[in-house]
C-alpha cells in the first residue's frame, strides 16, 4: 500500500512553495518519479490519517527542507485526532438506591465485630492475679495497656 500519487504531488507542491529551489534541487540527480514513489511508500501509513500530513505541512521546520524520513517524523508528532464520545448515560435513581442498599447489606454482613484490642492485657493480668507465674515484662506491658500503676524495679 502506498500514499496516493495525488497526495504526494500536493505535498511536493507545498514543500516547493515553502522551500523553493532548495527542495527541488535536492532531487536533481534522481528521477522525480522514483523520489515521489519513495515518499508514497514511506508515508503510506498516513493515508488513514491525513490530518497528520496536514499538521506536518502546517508545522514545517524553518531552514532546510525535510527529507522523507524527517517529514514522516513530523507527521508522527501530530496530535491525536479528537474522537467523538457518546454522552454519559443518566443514572436511574431507583436502580442506584437498590445497588446502594445491597452494598450496605453486604458491608454490614462482612463488618468485623468490634472488640477490645487490649483484651490480651486482661488475660495476662488475670493469670498473674491467679498466682500463675508471668514474665515481668509481659505483666508490665499489660499494666501499661490498662493504665495501671507500674512499679519499675532496677
Amino acid at each position: 500500500m502506498s500514499l496516493p500519487a495525488a497526495w504526494v504531488d500536493r505535498i511536493f507542491a507545498r514543500l516547493a512553495i515553502v522551500y523553493g529551489e532548495e527542495f527541488l534541487a535536492r532531487w536533481r540527480a534522481v528521477s522525480m518519479a522514483d523520489v515521489k514513489t519513495d515518499w508514497a511508500n514511506t508515508l503510506a501509513y498516513y493515508e488513514a490519517d491525513p490530518g497528520a500530513i496536514a499538521w506536518a505541512l502546517e508545522n514545517l521546520p524553518s531552514g532546510k527542507p525535510p527529507t522523507v524520513l524527517q517529514f514522516r517524523d513530523l507527521c508522527r508528532q501530530a496530535p491525536a485526532p479528537e474522537v467523538p464520545r457518546l454522552p454519559e448515560p443518566e443514572a436511574d435513581p431507583k436502580r442506584v438506591a437498590a445497588e446502594v442498599a445491597k452494598l450496605r447489606g453486604h458491608l454490614a454482613a462482612t463488618k468485623a465485630p468490634t472488640h477490645d484490642g487490649k483484651a490480651w492485657a486482661d488475660v495476662i493480668l488475670a493469670r498473674a492475679a491467679a498466682g500463675e507465674r508471668v514474665a515481668p515484662y509481659a505483666l508490665a506491658c499489660a499494666k501499661v495497656a490498662r493504665g495501671l500503676q507500674v512499679r519499675m524495679e532496677g
